[in-house]
Formats: structure tokens, sequence, C-alpha cells
């Protein structure tokens, strides 16, 4: 099964923060999705900070992992990062921009991802991997609970 959608509401607050414009599709092991970067993602030059840049390509290498997941059947699993590099090759600037992810290697408790993100004209803007655990997302939820008492 290929998970492929249009977004125009993106599906959690987080996601909007980021400036996520569509999912262009997530199967498997990969993803691609877009981002709308805007001036007050900027400091100084109109060049958007590395923390939204870092945000693009590790939520690009979870959904790489959450659609191979959901094509198995498996909903009850959210990526953890457990370690996140990023190498900066060029500025991002404001406009539109693309994040793709990828599995490199998968177990099952623990993924190694690589993703990007390009500008629109093709060109990589930044690198980026990531060690993944997986949780079950019931986990997560009762960890919450106990943290907020």
């Amino acid at each position: 099964m290929t998970i492929m959608a249009q977004t125009i509401t993106p599906p959690n607050e987080m996601l909007a923060t980021l400036g996520l414009q569509r999912i262009v599709s997530m199967t498997g092991g990969r993803s691609r999705m877009e981002f709308l970067a805007g001036m007050h993602m900027c400091h100084s030059g109109g060049v958007v900070q590395g923390g939204f840049v870092s945000g693009w390509i590790d939520a690009a290498m979870a959904h790489a992992i959450l659609g191979l997941h959901h094509e198995r059947g498996d909903f009850d699993v959210s990526p953890i990062s457990l370690e996140l590099k990023i190498s900066f090759f060029a500025p991002a600037r404001p406009g539109l921009l693309v994040a793709e992810g990828w599995i490199e290697q998968g177990g099952r408790s623990t993924c190694f991802a690589e993703g990007h993100l390009l500008d629109t004209l093709g060109k990589v803007l930044a690198k980026g991997t990531s060690t993944i655990r997986l949780m079950s997302n019931a986990k997560i939820e009762a960890a919450s609970r106990a943290a907020l008492g």
C-alpha cells in the first residue's frame, strides 16, 4: 500500500509551527514533505535558522519510519530521536523547501535514518542522520502522564 496525502492543515501543531504544506509521500521506508519557510524563521541576512532546517529533516526521517510501519498495519509506534546530526551545505531561504527521509537500517527497536533538505531546484541544502528508538504510543503517553504528575 502506498501512503500519499496532500495536507492542507498540518496534522498537529508542531508540524504547523514548522510550516508543513503537505506530505507528498510516505511509502517503502521513504518520505517526502514540503515546508514553507517564512521570514519569521530567519535570522540576519534572510537565512532560515538552523533549528528549523534540523526539524524539517528530523520530521522527514520520522515520517519515513511511520509510513513503513503504517504500511505494515502497525499504528502503535512513535519514532524517538536518540541522536541527530545535521550538516549544512548552503543557506535555506524563505520559500518552499522539500525534506526527504529514508530508513538506512531498521530493527525492531532501533532504526538508522538519513535525510536531506532540498530547494525547489533540487539543490541539497543540508543532510542529516539519526539514530531512532521505536516506542509504543501507549508507553510514551504513560510516561508523559507520570511526568506531569
